[in-house]
């Protein structure tokens, strides 16, 4: 069994972080041919729900860079990596020093997932708290809301990008946490965030899939550094044109731009779609 892994932001999605029309087709075929497929993203499982629902991703699914997989057709979901509450009152600490507003991602016993911040301070922020409310699956409370015991997969932000940028220096000089960040679709200079354990990644998530669904050869697609670690277990890697320049040196080959449907060219040439 042959196994696509899409990371999202950059490279299945386009600009406006949507799967396009081209794309949509192009996944329904790899269905029709037994092609098996599935994603690794860092987005937390209700923001990459959000986005993949209804395109038939049938396969587990790996959300919060591998602290998070989620197996749609058995219901399912295993965590693993948590945040310790050590470790998320530092990221607390520091963030809040900087200004900028954390939205702590956790889930409870019952798989109810939450979203728990501070005051919010900037219009940006606003904005994607208004976001995380719209969603139906997702309960967004204030931060004295929080219960003692309940298990926080990541911690994520917007803001300006030199703050964020010294947030982010700060928490890759801890041991066990880990920070990857990258340009806010929103502009005006404004850098997104996020936070979780150091030992939770898709690389190690891809593994534990690769045997539970006894698969033979992993094929991965991504662009940004949080895609270096699945990379680095998978048979073949390719690169989008917009990766960063580390990415596309660890690939097998760069393909085409995310905006310009590179991915789903590329599949439609290689499996003669």
């Amino acid at each position: 069994m042959k196994l696509i892994v899409f990371d999202l932001d950059g490279t299945l999605l386009n600009n406006v972080s949507k799967i396009s029309s081209f794309t949509h087709e192009t996944l329904q075929l790899l269905k029709k041919n037994d092609i098996a497929y599935t994603v690794a993203t860092g987005r937390t499982f209700d923001s990459g729900q959000a986005i993949i629902h209804g395109y038939d991703f049938m396969l587990p699914h790996i959300y919060s860079n591998g602290v998070i997989i989620w197996d749609p057709q058995k219901n399912s979901l295993s965590l693993d990596n948590c945040l310790t509450s050590e470790e998320a009152h530092y990221i607390l600490d520091t963030t809040l020093l900087q200004k900028i507003t954390p939205f702590i991602s956790a889930i409870d016993q019952q798989q109810q997932h939450y979203i728990f911040h501070p005051t919010i301070t900037h219009t940006a922020e606003k904005r994607l708290l208004d976001i995380f409310k719209q969603r139906k699956n997702i309960r967004v409370l204030p931060i004295k809301h929080i219960p003692k015991g309940i298990d926080i997969t990541n911690i994520s932000m917007i803001g300006d990008g030199n703050e964020i940028d010294t947030i982010q220096h700060d928490i890759n000089t801890q041991t066990h946490l880990i920070a990857y960040s990258g340009p806010a679709i929103e502009g005006q200079g404004l850098k997104w965030m996020d936070i979780h354990h150091s030992n939770a990644n898709k690389g190690s998530a891809i593994k534990q899939l690769r045997e539970q669904l006894k698969v033979s050869e992993v094929i991965c697609f991504g662009d940004s550094d949080n895609d270096l670690s699945m990379f680095s277990v998978a048979d073949e890697s390719y690169a989008t044109a917009n990766a960063k320049a580390e990415v596309k040196a660890a690939s097998t080959a760069v393909i085409g731009h995310h905006h310009e449907d590179g991915v789903a060219h590329y599949l439609r040439e290689r499996f003669a779609l």
